[in-house]
């Protein structure tokens, strides 16, 4: 790992450090300590989503041009004056406005900090470092969480505004720190011809790998993370009557499990294809859903109910630290050479995407119809395993397995070797 790689990776953790402070209060910081009502905070939460949908699109067009550093440092100093902004807002124009600075700045700084690692690492070591990537997120969240849940105060508005504060520090640390990565050249689309440049979007949608990884990748967010802070709390509430300390111990186990687990799949994902590993944590998911069932819909004790429900969030963590190492560097290594920043920006509209419909089909379903919700889910995530195999079918060998170039690389300098030593 370079010294560029290492100041990635502890920008990483800054950033989901600083997130981690107010992510987890945002709606109860306008709702009730703003007092402006649960309308406009769930308008703030649609605002974070519609600001990354309106400027991911010219994000992959600015990174490819342009490098992925300074859009990153752009991003941030947006996202510092919106968190900032959002701790001294007092009405609901001014909040809206802040949150959609602060979402646009956040969605930018994804496929920025994807093409930094990319730009910073080779097909070999690419897996490890995303790995690595979403490790520090997951730590830092979690550790984040944690220490600004001490720090609030819903009878202050004082203890939200510092927890504010903190988050603008880390994201103007964070640029600080990345203002003295050194990143190796790496292809612009000032590098390529012409009509790759005129042509990007179109030349990703005739791209048949990427736009199947793209389908897949919309319905693992669906199916996942879509569902985590609507529809699966929602149906751990209403139907399996889980306590809300029990519901955050189950996203602690899900944190706890990525963490723990992150390193420990990683060798057994770099030496696996791709497409089985994402297929395997398709069954995974489906026995997460089984299991959420039996937590609401079975006849056993409350403690099972709740010992199951906690199981699925961490069920869940086991497939996320799988995902890690195994999509991210597949996005990477399906773009041309330049056009790592459109892709990674793609992926993370169609991400958004999910994210947005996701809890608006989930939590409504969930609520009124928990059974019906529970098998619905259930069989995304075996369409999950369905797609996933028949994206196997449109990778090169060296997209499905990786780790085969390395090999190749190790054999040819053996080769290289016994000739010299013949001669």
């Amino acid at each position: 790992m370079g010294a560029a790689m290492r100041r990635i990776h502890v920008g990483n953790a800054l950033s989901a450090f600083g997130l981690g402070f107010t992510v987890p209060y945002l709606y109860v910081y306008v709702a009730q300590v703003r007092g402006l009502g649960a309308m406009t905070a769930g308008f703030v939460l649609a605002v974070f989503a519609v600001a990354a949908l309106i400027v991911l699109p010219f994000a992959g067009r600015a990174i490819v041009r342009r490098g992925p550093l300074p859009v990153l440092l752009t991003a941030l100093v947006l996202a510092a004056i919106g968190a900032m902004s959002l701790g001294l807002a007092g009405n609901g124009p001014a909040v809206l406005a802040a949150a959609a600075l602060l979402g646009a700045g956040q969605a930018v700084m994804q496929p920025a900090l994807a093409t930094m690692i990319v730009d910073c690492s080779v097909a070999e070591t690419r897996s490890r470092a995303f790995a690595t990537q979403f490790f520090l997120q997951n730590l830092g969240l979690g550790v984040g969480g944690l220490i600004g849940g001490h720090l609030v105060d819903t009878t202050r508005v004082s203890s939200f505004t510092l927890l504010f504060a903190i988050e603008a520090a880390m994201f103007l640390l964070l640029a600080g720190v990345m203002a003295t990565v050194r990143m190796p050249h790496a292809p612009r689309i000032g590098d390529a011809p012409a009509s790759s440049a005129k042509g990007s979007w179109r030349q990703l949608l005739g791209n048949r790998a990427m736009v199947q990884l793209s389908v897949l990748g919309f319905v693992l967010f669906f199916a996942c993370y879509g569902q985590f802070e609507s529809g699966l709390s929602a149906y751990g509430v209403e139907a399996a009557g889980i306590s809300t300390s029990a519901l955050g111990t189950a996203l602690a186990a899900n944190t706890l499990m990525i963490v723990v687990a992150q390193f420990a799949v990683l060798k057994f994902v770099e030496r696996s294809r791709r497409s089985r590993v994402i297929a395997g944590v398709g069954l995974i998911w489906a026995v997460a859903w089984v299991t959420a069932g039996y937590a609401g819909l079975g006849h056993g004790s409350q403690e099972m109910a709740t010992a199951a429900f906690v199981s699925t969030y961490a069920l869940f963590g086991l497939g996320e630290a799988m995902l890690s190492p195994t999509v991210a560097p597949l996005v990477a290594d399906l773009a041309p050479t330049g056009m790592a920043g459109q892709y990674n920006s793609a992926f993370a509209l169609v991400k958004q995407l999910a994210l947005a419909v996701g809890p608006a089909v989930g939590g409504p379903l969930a609520a009124s119809l928990p059974a019906p919700y529970i098998i619905t889910f259930l069989l995304f995530s075996l369409g999950i395993s369905v797609l996933a195999i028949r994206l196997g079918r449109s990778l090169t060998e060296m997209q499905d397995r990786p780790w085969l170039a390395a090999r190749s690389k190790v054999v040819a300098r053996g080769g290289a070797a016994s000739e010299s030593v013949s001669a």
